[in-house]
């Protein structure tokens, strides 16, 4: 497989989870793990809750054993708070450090946070340096095409990352602006490969084995960061896998599909996990919208989300996987 490092930490594979606030809890980075991800990124976590000790934070940076190589990714504006926390959280097991400079949420932008970062180059190669400086793990920077369209700087910002101490970039090829909406400019993440030295994970618009292989093709980038895309379908990653096999060794691409039967499997499985994770209440809670994302385009979708949004014990997830089961059949 197409192998790579960040820094000193050798990233098997091409394939990434990227991070996703309420969805990359460590049930579902081991799933995907399970399923092909070369490395896993931990849900965003807030600089500002680690120096308030937030009792929220504690869960977030739990990393199991076998999801290695893992990053762990940091968001705040404040260089030195940025640093300090780096600093403080430097013995715990992840692998790399990263530092959020594209979330488009607006609590996160009004703070300055997130893509805001990128209206502030200067600012950001300020945190970007101090906190390269403070942690002893290779440190990754995500961030957006640009602010605007008409502030598009993702090329500029990819290279002040780099003289910053940055080891790797992910970019995602929209604008803030754009938010999830319209299509990601795969161009822009090709001149970044061209403008920089270090490796570029691509992030965008990658939804099925295809979309990877076009996307490589056309970026040339070292990695893939998958994101809404394995929401409910985790399974994404083996199939990019075995097509990119199937592409380097210049054979017909031929992809297979779990069986709802799987899909059941897995969200009984998923929900198991979450209840030994997070406890029962919290657990299937957390459950409903994954039920959501793995039924998406299975038949009576629709009735299946309404019931999921009333689950509350693992009894009650048992007995709706037999109702899609039983309802497939009839």
């Amino acid at each position: 497989m197409r192998s790579f490092k960040i820094g000193n930490v050798l990233i098997p594979g091409n394939l990434i989870l990227g991070p996703m606030a309420g969805v990359t809890d460590l049930p579902f980075r081991l799933l995907c793990k399970e399923q092909g991800a070369d490395l896993v990124y931990t849900e965003m976590i807030s600089a500002k809750g680690i120096y308030y000790n937030n009792k929220n934070t504690e869960k977030l940076w739990e990393i199991a054993d076998e999801e290695h190589p893992a990053a762990l990714q940091l968001f705040g504006s404040d260089p030195d708070l940025m640093a300090e926390m780096a600093r403080k959280i430097d013995h715990r097991n992840f692998d790399i450090l990263d530092i959020n400079m594209g979330c488009p949420v607006p609590k996160v932008v009004n703070n300055g946070e997130g893509s805001a970062l990128m209206k502030t180059p200067e600012l950001a190669a300020k945190i970007i340096r101090k906190v390269s400086q403070a942690s002893s793990k290779p440190l990754t920077v995500k961030f957006r095409k640009g602010f605007t369209e008409d502030t598009v700087n993702a090329v500029e910002f990819a290279k002040m990352a780099e003289q910053n101490g940055a080891a790797a970039i992910a970019v995602h090829g929209r604008t803030r602006e754009q938010y999830y909406s319209g299509k990601a400019d795969w161009d822009i993440l090709a001149q970044v490969k061209e403008a920089v030295t270090i490796p570029v994970i691509a992030s965008g618009d990658i939804f099925s084995a295809e979309d990877a292989i076009k996307c490589l093709e056309q970026t040339k980038c070292d990695g893939l960061m998958l994101a809404r895309g394995v929401r409910g379908n985790p399974w994404l990653f083996a199939e990019i896998k075995q097509a990119i096999m199937q592409y380097d060794a210049g054979e017909e691409i031929q992809i297979s599909k779990p069986q709802l039967s799987e899909v059941v499997e897995m969200i009984r499985r998923h929900g198991r996990m979450q209840v030994e994770y997070k406890g029962e209440i919290m657990g299937m809670r957390e459950m409903r919208k994954h039920v959501a994302w793995y039924t998406t385009g299975y038949p009576h979708s629709a009735a299946i989300r309404r019931e999921a949004n009333f689950i509350e014990t693992y009894e009650q997830l048992e007995k709706l996987c037999d109702k899609i089961l039983a309802d497939s059949k009839s």
